[in-house]
């Protein structure tokens, strides 16, 4: 699931990998918007923030909006530089470890609000949440070839509309195959959806109950998913 990449990854790698990534990437979402009133991974939401703060002249919400949809290219980037630089040296496990980041990093954003609630801690617990999102989709984006993007779900709603259009108004005389490639792809677009609106209501429930701690569960099903990867891809 974290080791094959690109074209020599399997169907169900990718099936695998959506909905683990996406359950997790919903939780994070959906919880840290119900304690701290953002959502870390929708960045078009975040823009369009950016955009009407701006409008009205509330400069510092701006700002605000701003430092999140910067938090999340700057996640994306160190997965970038981080899996490059794994290539380089020939570390077949660099996705694993890049899912092992995340979840660690979970687990110390968490552990942190839960030592302090000021609202700087608060605000840090966000905009980290924010990076990590931002690496976990360039990671899942970069290891699957762009077939999976695990909390982009205005893609990922477009994309089960055009898969839906193929299957029941598309050409005529579809080869087999092609329409089977179809399939394939509609299983794992809502796959993903569903997996990420699961992950929210999970997320949402377990912060009801356990507050921040619900972000050390999320870090540690990340963990838990990664190291017998890293295990997996050292023996090879």
């Amino acid at each position: 699931m974290l080791i094959h990449d690109g074209q020599s990854r399997g169907v169900r790698f990718d099936l695998y990998l959506a909905v683990w990534l996406a359950l997790a990437a919903g939780g994070v979402n959906a919880a840290g918007f119900r304690a701290l009133g953002y959502f870390s991974a929708n960045m078009t939401g975040n823009v369009s923030t950016l955009s009407e703060e701006l409008a009205l002249g509330r400069v510092g919400t701006a700002l605000w909006a701003l430092a999140l949809v910067a938090g999340f290219i700057l996640g994306a980037f160190a997965a970038g530089v981080l899996i490059e630089a794994g290539f380089q040296r020939g570390l077949r496990g660099v996705y694993a470890l890049s899912i092992l980041a995340e979840g660690l990093g979970l687990i110390a954003l968490s552990l942190l609000g839960a030592l302090w609630t000021s609202a700087a801690v608060l605000h840090l617990m966000l905009l980290g949440m924010s990076l990590l999102m931002g690496l976990q989709n360039a990671a899942s984006t970069r290891i699957s070839d762009g077939r999976v993007r695990t909390s982009h779900v205005s893609g990922i709603a477009t994309d089960i509309g055009l898969e839906l259009a193929a299957l029941t108004g598309g050409r005529t005389g579809m080869a087999g195959d092609h329409r089977q490639v179809i399939l394939r792809r509609l299983a794992l677009h809502l796959a993903t959806l569903v997996a990420f609106f699961a992950g929210g209501v999970l997320g949402v429930w377990g912060y009801e109950r356990i507050g921040s701690l619900v972000f050390t569960a999320i870090g540690a099903l990340l963990v838990l998913l990664a190291v017998p990867q890293l295990v997996t891809a050292r023996r090879r």
